[in-house]
């Protein structure tokens, strides 16, 4: 078990007080691993609060680079990173706000090919899924549901969001809320619709702190609910999503038993 310096007793001294978190929980947070698929409005923001508890290892995967139209709300790029690759500018800055945490990094896209290897790679405790497209997202939800990880679902546009959380044996699954990917572009993107910049810091921390209560074991996760936001009326609605004994990944008689990778849009990871 982790024995925390003098340095760490500083520095996480806020959250060491709360009787949930103490050092014990403390030594769980630097011991424990988090993927997060996307560096974008949603990852930017879940990456940084992550790294700031001291998650000890944080794996982030995009294959992209940054634009300037992502500074907006991708908070952990930078006007001079422009044209660099997300990965190295999101290790980049994790590295600067805490040397505690090690960064792993995979330049690709999730496919059905890969997901599983780089989820197993560190053997990852949870997963954030800060992707902005369907294909992805179903991929992402089928591959912790054979793999029995838990991770939390997020989605943003406009002026509102949405999250919810899967733990294998104890919630309904993406799938169970939403069955299939949709049509292409029958859904607009936040490049086609907009989304107002804070949308990814609201819901992208609010997944970063189911990870952590996740870590800690404690609090009640966002398993069994939807929860959304809507800016403009500043409203948030926690929805009661029931188990479909039906569905085709985590139902009783499930039909999906291997990944497959559904038509990808061009814009996979610009949030």
């Amino acid at each position: 078990m982790i024995k925390l310096a003098n340095e760490q007793l500083e520095r996480y001294s806020r959250q060491i007080i709360l009787s949930q978190v103490g050092g014990k929980g403390q030594k769980k947070i630097l011991s424990s691993k988090v993927l997060i698929i996307g560096t974008g409005g949603l990852g930017s923001p879940a990456a940084m609060y992550l790294a700031a508890a001291g998650v000890g290892h944080i794996g982030l995967v995009d294959y992209d680079t940054v634009d300037l139209s992502n500074l907006q709300r991708q908070i952990i790029h930078q006007t001079c990173d422009v044209g660099r690759a997300k990965i190295e500018s999101g290790r980049e800055t994790i590295n600067a706000l805490n040397p505690d945490v090690q960064v792993h990094t995979y330049d690709e896209q999730v496919t059905a090919a890969n997901i599983r290897d780089i989820i197993g790679d560190l053997d990852y405790d949870f997963i954030i899924d800060g992707t902005d497209n369907f294909p992805a997202k179903f991929l992402i939800n089928d591959a912790c549901v054979l793999m029995r990880k838990p991770f939390s679902h997020a989605g943003i546009i406009r002026f509102q969001g949405q999250t919810i959380t899967y733990v294998p044996g104890e919630s309904p699954c993406y799938r169970c809320v939403f069955n299939e990917p949709p049509p292409k572009d029958a859904v607009p993107t936040c490049r086609q619709a907009g989304v107002l910049g804070v949308m990814g810091g609201v819901i992208g921390t609010i997944q970063a702190t189911e990870a952590l209560k996740y870590i800690l074991g404690v609090g009640e996760l966002l398993t069994g609910y939807l929860l959304t936001y809507d800016a403009l009326t500043m409203t948030f609605r926690k929805i009661r999503v029931p188990h479909n004994r039906r569905c085709k990944i985590c139902g009783e008689q499930p039909t999906i038993t291997e990944l497959v990778d559904y038509e990808q849009p061009t814009c996979d990871f610009k949030r």
